[in-house]
């Protein structure tokens, strides 16, 4: 039996021309990847758009999962991996280009270190910065505080003030890191094996640090691959974000709904993994705190539709 070396997949949601765009990447890295056997699973999570028409027509050696309805990012993912087969899974949303030579490179990079459960790159905006989150540190009541008070925004080479995306190290060396992001995350198949799939607890957001958090505490390493390897139309799916407000076809529904879960996100990961780790008094603060957030973020979505 002809063995697996790579499971890529993609989930998607109203992203057809993204979609195409990502699809036509992928299939020139995998091209270019010499006699690494890679499969490509597309999961279609209940599109209103030509999306499952395009897979079929455009790339029939691509695997094709439908979902009837929209089931969100974490059960998503999983329909997809009940299909792959790799020692190595890749997820990558829709709404990215990955570079030629990017599933060549990083499965080289995890062949030579077995003690690596994951692995994200460096990943560019549309605008060619890097995408800050990329590079992450977990989400700790003192990480988010200082990130959402813009104290971050100002010292970003603080240590003090920086933890949230700690931009003070040096993102031209490959370094551990606490979480990449699920835009482009490859994990080991044993790790998968190990601590589980997502958490179909999340909906949209948060899903990706959870795994992370899941993944070092098993005691695996998180790298960052300081090389770019992508460029990332951030925020196309939910429609939340500026940059790919021109792009996106999220609907009026769907960017709320994505508001909602987002701040759903952040109570959810508190409650899992740090509600036990902090006082009362300090949880009880943090929950309002959320909460506030979660009014302030959605006040503005309603404002803007």
């Amino acid at each position: 039996m002809v063995k697996t070396d790579l499971s890529l997949i993609i989930l998607s949601f109203n992203t057809e021309l993204l979609l195409r765009n990502c699809l036509e990447a992928v299939f020139r890295a995998v091209k270019t990847a010499g006699n690494q056997r890679i499969e490509v699973i597309v999961v279609d999570n209940a599109s209103k758009d030509n999306s499952p028409y395009l897979v079929r027509r455009q790339f029939p050696e691509a695997v094709l999962v439908i979902s009837k309805k929209n089931v969100g990012f974490s059960r998503g993912n999983n329909l997809g991996l009940k299909k792959a087969k790799g020692r190595y899974i890749l997820f990558l949303n829709s709404d990215t280009e990955i570079y030629p030579n990017s599933l060549r490179k990083m499965i080289e990079f995890m062949d030579k270190d077995e003690t690596i459960g994951a692995v994200t790159p460096k990943t560019l905006l549309t605008s060619g910065k890097m995408d800050p989150d990329c590079h992450r540190g977990f989400p700790t009541p003192w990480a988010s505080l200082t990130f959402f008070l813009g104290l971050e925004r100002l010292f970003p080479k603080s240590h003090f003030f920086g933890q949230y995306h700690k931009l003070y190290q040096d993102l031209d060396q490959v370094h551990e890191i606490d979480a990449g992001f699920g835009t482009f995350m490859l994990v080991r198949r044993d790790v998968i094996n190990q601590v589980g799939t997502w958490d179909e607890s999340y909906f949209f957001y948060g899903e990706d640090l959870d795994f992370f958090y899941r993944i070092k505490e098993a005691g695996w390493r998180v790298m960052f691959y300081a090389e770019p390897l992508l460029r990332h139309h951030k925020g196309a799916s939910s429609g939340l974000r500026n940059e790919s407000k021109a792009i996106s076809r999220a609907d009026r529904r769907t960017r709320l709904r994505s508001a909602e879960a987002s701040i759903r996100a952040m109570e959810i990961f508190y409650k899992k993994f740090y509600q036990d780790k902090y006082p009362d008094w300090m949880t009880s603060l943090v929950l309002v705190g959320i909460r506030a957030k979660g009014y302030l973020r959605l006040t503005s979505h309603y404002l803007k539709l």
